[in-house]
């Protein structure tokens, strides 16, 4: 765990995608993006998201976007820490991470999809939540059936806010 100390975080870069790729193959039951969908994240999409690493390693990763037509919603589209670097914390500090930024100074929501059974990204959410002073908020989205042909579990859109910047979420 001392290893863990030194974890340093920083927006990623083209160069990290394929990195990023390989952290969420071996983070299950995560879904899979393209290659080039994690190489665009890391580049298009790298000021509102995060790698985690120690000496070049990477240990996490969260991607996330401001919602074009509501630049006051970053909305996070996945979060992977790897099975090494679990239960530290990783997930809050990342997420802390992307909120101080300034281009996040106009955020008052945070939106995200879980499954159902996705405990560990439900109880980050509820943490975060709690440490932003701000209400969750939840509903089935996006359905198995209709919108994934029964190929994928629903998913619920989860909505944070409004809260302000001077909660640390950590």
């Amino acid at each position: 765990m001392s290893r863990l100390e030194n974890i340093s975080l920083r927006p990623p870069l083209l160069e990290d995608g394929m990195a990023v790729y390989r952290l969420i193959e071996s983070c299950p039951p995560l879904d899979t993006n393209s290659s080039y969908c994690n190489l665009l994240q890391c580049s298009h999409f790298s000021s509102t998201s995060v790698i985690a690493e120690v000496e070049k390693d990477p240990l996490g990763f969260i991607s996330g976007y401001l919602i074009p037509e509501r630049k006051d919603t970053l909305f996070i589209w996945q979060v992977a820490v790897s099975e090494r670097a679990r239960g530290a914390g990783l997930a809050s500090r990342m997420l802390q991470d992307i909120l101080s930024r300034p281009i996040c100074q106009p955020v008052k929501y945070l939106e995200t999809t879980i499954t159902k059974n996705n405990h560990a990204s439900w109880a980050l959410f509820k943490r975060a939540a709690q440490k932003l002073s701000a209400d969750l908020h939840s509903t089935e989205w996006m359905d198995s059936q209709v919108h994934f042909d029964g190929q994928h579990d629903s998913e619920h859109l989860v909505r944070i806010g409004p809260f302000t910047h001077k909660t640390n979420i950590q």
